[in-house]
């Protein structure tokens, strides 16, 4: 998770207790748009990942793999 989809669920909570002040709305939609960014980017990763996969171009798709893992973390690790 992104500190920025921290600090969107911290506001979509308190817009759920009280009105936002003037800085918290401009905080959320920030948050919305930095989101909104993020989503596309990784849609845009995943889709260019099966058309390499779809074209076998390996050497592509482990690169793309490599961004999609850069922008989203690693996969956690599991305990042996």
């Amino acid at each position: 998770m992104l500190p920025i989809h921290e600090r969107l669920a911290e506001l979509w909570t308190l817009k759920s207790t009280r009105e936002l002040t003037d800085q918290e709305a401009m905080d959320m939609e920030h948050c919305m748009a930095v989101n909104a960014s993020y989503c596309r980017e990784l849609a845009h990763l995943r889709n260019i990942s099966l058309l390499a996969s779809m074209t076998g171009d390996s050497v592509w798709q482990h690169e793309i793999c490599s961004q999609i893992e850069k922008l989203i973390g690693a996969p956690p690790t599991t305990p042996r």
